[in-house]
């Protein structure tokens, strides 16, 4: 089954409506690493219920209307699909409970034609159901690697952020654990590609794969303790293009560039020759 561009560009999104609780904060950022250190106390924030904070790259996993791409009447292989790109805007400080509502829309279909996949985009409001906050935005492009040549539009293709080739201003790296994707899941990405081996590798991978937004929350503790001094107040949002993929256990370096209140980012793997895993990254703090 194809991809029905005007089916698709339309779809009908239900109202989702999420409570959450300071565990679903503490399980997300056990999920991305934090708390390696159980005695480092700038990281015990995001883990421990007193004083606690959110890490602003949960605003990724609020008010998600779950794996809609899977409903066969998107047309669209399932199993073939990765994270391509994500970016967030916080607005408000990610609340430690309540209820909050996500309203999503497809923002975009790129054909890239056939055997070269297809893009497409979503944009999703957070709001807090107490007050009708806009909590967060966040826009999420998925790359469909077997739907290409269903003869939609080839574009416009956004322009990526360049990163600068000179040496970076900070380095971090931080380790994922081996269980990093199974705990991850948990916060609403049940995705199986992350989990069973026997998925991963009619997928075409040699074992699960980590989740791109697991990779982008490693990489949003990086910039947050490297370039904020671990105030996530301090964090407005950011961007990037997930260019391959982590395995579980891998530690991700993090190449960080600060221009004044604009910060350049890009991630690797330093185990696998330094590929990089998030390109084009972008990042606004205060």
């Amino acid at each position: 089954m194809a991809i029905n561009y005007k089916k698709l560009i339309n779809w009908q999104f239900d109202e989702t409506r999420q409570k959450i609780t300071s565990k679903d904060l503490i399980l997300y950022a056990l999920g991305v690493g934090i708390g390696a250190n159980p005695t480092d106390q700038n990281e015990l924030r995001f883990v421990y219920e007193k004083d606690l904070v959110a890490l602003p790259s949960m605003a990724s996993v609020l008010g998600y209307p779950g794996n809609w791409l899977r409903n066969p009447d998107t047309g669209v292989d399932y199993l073939k699909l990765v994270n391509a790109g994500n970016s967030f805007t916080i607005h408000k400080p990610i609340p430690t409970e309540g209820t909050l509502i996500g309203q999503a829309r497809v923002d975009a279909i790129i054909d890239k034609g056939k055997g070269r996949g297809a893009l497409i985009s979503s944009i999703r409001d957070v709001i807090h159901a107490e007050d009708d906050e806009l909590i967060c935005t966040i826009r999420a492009s998925t790359y469909c690697r077997a739907d290409g040549g269903f003869g939609g539009p080839t574009g416009p293709i956004e322009v990526p952020q360049a990163i600068p080739s000179d040496k970076p201003d900070h380095i971090c790296d931080l380790p994922t654990l081996a269980q990093s994707a199974l705990i991850y899941r948990l916060s609403g990405d049940y995705n199986p590609l992350h989990a069973d081996p026997n998925t991963a590798k009619s997928a075409g991978f040699s074992r699960p794969i980590s989740h791109g937004l697991l990779t982008f929350g490693v990489v949003c503790h990086a910039l947050v303790k490297t370039t904020c001094a671990y105030d996530p107040q301090n964090f407005v949002s950011m961007e990037g293009r997930f260019s391959a993929p982590v395995f579980p256990g891998e530690t991700i370096r993090t190449k960080i560039w600060t221009q004044g209140k604009t910060v350049l980012f890009c991630a690797t793997v330093p185990d696998r020759d330094d590929v990089i895993v998030l390109n084009n990254g972008r990042a606004t703090i205060k």
